[in-house]
């Protein structure tokens, strides 16, 4: 069994009756013959020329060209023998293959030489729990033990012939040992002051080489002393620490060599590798001109704000950036590594995206900041197209990608606009109103002769003429800026109701979804989610609504019922500019109805506005009454007052959140039967103060149709027609069922309590007229003027146009005023 193993491993083969020849015995042994210098070469027979070899031809062999002494023996990677045999007779003695052995166990290690070598007693890596474990899985306890004295008589006769191979050669280890000492130690101390000749004693046993070595390092053949070189150049050459072990004499000159190498070789070898780079990147920029243009692309649309060819610059970068990453994620699934094209492609992709994704995101805030500051812009500009500025935002934003649903922002920024524009242009219009009635109460009262005029306006047959002369020049101002007031909170054409219209129209579109059509689903439909509105924002946009109509419907009750108010602080308001730190207002943040600054209302500090007058008057009662104003021009600018709130409580009620609820349209109906009430309160009043100066229209001239009698019943009967009505206007409102919305159930009948104070009124006014009347009657006259103009006229003839005209009318039929 084990001359088998021995003949295999011998010769070099796996089993006695190999197939082919072994590529192992292709090459030479290396085993030639050694011959004598200057020998001849010799000829073979067939007439080969063998050459004679030098004497060091051992020493000049390539060590890893040697042939391993063990038969059988492993080759390494570089192709040299080692120790280690490619199969072993069982350690144990149970069988003379161990390689068979883990074959039949079925573990094949032929091809696994890591594996087959821990299994391998002569391998350094041999692992004996494995291959007992495995080799010897099945033995016994006495297998075991008997292969155990196997093994300790095989160990026994390998260190007896080790112990007979030492004994045998122990004075050639000396020999050698004693060399190598002395060649170490002369080596070391090269270029010491002390001459090792004399320092070192000589052996009586010195052998040859030791002795051809120390005359080599000390003198000559011939016993000349050798001439030395400096002692520090023969110093550089030790073998010590100082001299870095022999290599610091040939250091320097080889760093000054590769120096001068580098000085000639460098820029030639240099330019190369960076003409090589050049050339890449040069390359890489030619293939990807669309990728680096991406970004100045976008930059450019961005400025010129064309948001179609934005999106779809965007979208094409994104397709960019899928492509690198899918090319790397594939390259990282195969396990395949990237070319310097791929790799230059990705890093390109990549700064393209990192600068488009700052661009976009800039992009986006400047976009959101657009989208809720619009509702200012949609205020003040007419145009259809910058009113429907939001949709271009929300489509731009949906088509880039947003996290927020632009049009649930879009939606309530617009409802805080809308609130806090009723709340500061109520405060505004309030606070100047206010303004202008104090003035009007610090003015100077009108005369009898300026009340004559006005109260015979209604004679007029021209309606311009009639409203030109129903009161004086101030108060029809003051009158003109209470209906422009309102109409800026509740007009259907540019007031505040018409937008909170607007916005509930708009937000209706929304949830129905019908406004939606147009909007793009954005990038792989991303956007597709804020297209539908949640249950929770329909409700959140319904109580937006509601909250809208009772602020305006409040501060409109507030107005027609609350007293006038003491704080006009708001036009102080920034204070004016005549301070240099005064910071000064932009005009950005006006509203839109005082974008333009009303010069009536540019407060002097120097000269404030009188402060709020307290008397006994009716009209100190009511914020929406012009002091000394008389009942004519009220019933006329309260009538549009009222048809103008009636008008807009019906589009108020007519609201689907309004409509829906229950308290709403109560609300609106007791708004507007305040406003009433309170109107007809102060007409009431201003009527029955205007009957006691009825008796200025009296100017003793004979009446166009009854020359019996003078002018003043006519005129008087013009007057009450007047003034009852425009008081059956405001109580009734016949003008609003005329309206698209108008609902019957916000227009009640007027209480009986009005209506009777409305006759108790009239009867007054007509008792008092006739007391006025008789008062005339018993005046006495000394002259022939007209008594009501005496000490007014040359006051008054520059304030009304027409009072000449109406002083004058029927001079010709005038009666004699002394003869009653």
């Amino acid at each position: 069994m084990g001359d088998k193993s021995e003949i295999l491993a011998h010769y070099g083969v796996s089993n006695a009756f190999p197939t082919s020849w072994p590529t192992g015995k292709d090459d030479s042994d290396g085993s030639e013959v050694e011959s004598e210098p200057n020998s001849k070469p010799t000829t073979r027979k067939g007439g080969n020329v063998r050459r004679s070899k030098s004497r060091y031809t051992v020493l000049e062999k390539n060590w890893a060209d040697r042939k391993s002494l063990v038969p059988g023996a492993q080759k390494t990677r570089e192709g040299a023998d080692n120790l280690v045999q490619r199969d072993e007779p069982d350690a144990l003695g149970f069988s003379d293959s161990v390689v068979g052995e883990l074959r039949l166990k079925g573990l094949s290690v032929e091809e696994d030489q890591g594996l087959r070598n821990r299994f391998l007693l002569s391998s350094t890596t041999f692992a004996p729990a494995m291959y007992l474990s495995l080799v010897h899985s099945d033995a016994s306890t006495k297998e075991l033990v008997q292969g155990l004295e196997f093994l300790s008589r095989s160990i026994d006769q390998k260190s007896a012939s080790l112990k007979v191979l030492v004994e045998n050669n122990f004075e050639r280890f000396v020999r050698a040992k004693s060399v190598i000492d002395n060649v170490y130690t002369e080596m070391r101390n090269q270029g010491n002051e002390v001459d090792l000749d004399r320092a070192r004693p000589v052996s009586k046993h010195q052998s040859r080489s030791s002795l051809h070595y120390r005359n080599v390092s000390g003198q000559s053949i011939g016993g000349r002393q050798s001439v030395k070189p400096p002692q520090t150049e023969r110093r550089k050459h030790a073998l010590t620490k100082e001299s870095e072990y022999g290599v610091y004499g040939i250091k320097a000159p080889l760093i000054d060599i590769v120096a001068k190498a580098e000085d000639v070789w460098g820029p030639a070898l240099g330019g190369r590798e960076r003409e090589n780079n050049l050339k890449a990147v040069l390359e890489s920029i030619d293939r990807s001109e669309g990728v680096m243009e991406v970004g100045l692309e976008i930059a450019d649309y961005i400025k010129r704000k064309d948001y179609e060819a934005l999106v779809r610059q965007y979208a094409k970068a994104r397709d960019c950036v899928n492509s690198a990453r899918a090319s790397a994620e594939t390259a990282t699934r195969s396990e395949v590594q990237l070319t310097d094209s791929q790799i230059h492609q990705i890093v390109m992709t990549a700064r393209m995206w990192l600068d488009v994704e700052t661009q976009i995101d800039n992009f986006k805030r400047v976009v959101w900041r657009d989208l809720t500051s619009v509702q200012a812009n949609m205020a003040m500009s007419t145009d259809r197209s910058h009113q429907d500025d939001y949709v271009a935002l929300i489509s731009v934003l949906l088509q880039l990608g947003v996290e927020d649903n632009p049009i649930w922002i879009w939606l309530l920024s617009r409802y805080e606009y809308l609130k806090n524009k009723i709340n500061s242009t109520f405060e505004r219009l309030r606070v100047e109103i206010e303004v202008c009635r104090r003035r009007l109460a610090s003015a100077e009262k009108p005369s009898l002769y300026s009340l004559a005029i006005h109260f015979r306006s209604p004679t007029q047959t021209s309606a311009e003429e009639k409203l030109k002369h129903l009161d004086t020049a101030p108060i029809l101002e003051f009158w003109e800026l209470i209906v422009h007031a309102m109409g800026n909170l509740l007009s259907l054409q540019g007031g505040v109701l018409s937008e909170i219209i607007d916005f509930w129209d708009k937000a209706q579109s929304f949830i129905d979804g019908k406004a939606q059509r147009t909007l793009p689903t954005g990038i792989d439909g991303s956007s597709r989610r804020f297209h539908k509105l949640s249950p929770d924002d329909v409700h959140a946009l319904q109580r937006g609504a509601v909250e809208l109509i009772d602020a305006l419907r409040e501060n409109i009750f507030s107005f027609f019922a609350d007293p006038p108010i003491d704080d006009i602080s708001m036009l102080f308001s920034p204070v004016p500019t005549e301070s240099p730190n005064t910071p000064r207002t932009p005009r950005s943040a006006t509203l839109s109805p005082f974008s333009k600054p009303d010069q009536r209302f540019n407060i002097d500090l120097l000269s404030p506005p009188p402060p709020s007058p307290r008397t006994s008057e009716p009209w100190a009662a009511f914020a929406f009454w012009p002091p000394y104003a008389n009942s004519l021009s009220g019933v006329h600018y309260l009538g549009r007052l009222l048809l103008l709130l009636a008008t807009a409580a019906s589009e108020m009620a007519a609201l689907p959140p309004i409509a829906s609820g229950s308290s709403g349209p109560k609300k609106l109906k007791l708004l507007l039967n305040a406003g009433r009430e309170r109107a007809a309160k102060a007409i009431c009043a201003a009527w029955s103060n205007d009957a006691q100066s009825c008796k200025v229209l009296e100017d003793w001239t004979r009446g166009s149709d009854n020359k019996d009698v003078t002018r003043m019943p006519s005129d008087f009967a013009a007057f009450e027609g007047f003034v009852l009505s425009g008081l059956q206007k405001i109580l009734y409102i016949p003008e609003a069922a005329m309206t698209r919305r108008m609902s019957m159930d916000i227009i009640a009948p007027p209480p009986n309590t009005l209506l009777q104070m409305a006759r108790d009124q009239f009867m007054t006014t007509l008792y008092r007229t006739l007391e006025g009347m008789r008062e005339n009657a018993e005046r006495p006259v000394n002259t022939g003027q007209n008594v009501w103009a005496k000490n007014s006229e040359t006051q008054l003839r520059g304030r009304a146009d027409g009072a000449d005209s109406l002083a004058e009318r029927g001079m010709s039929d005038a009666i004699d005023a002394s003869s009653k």
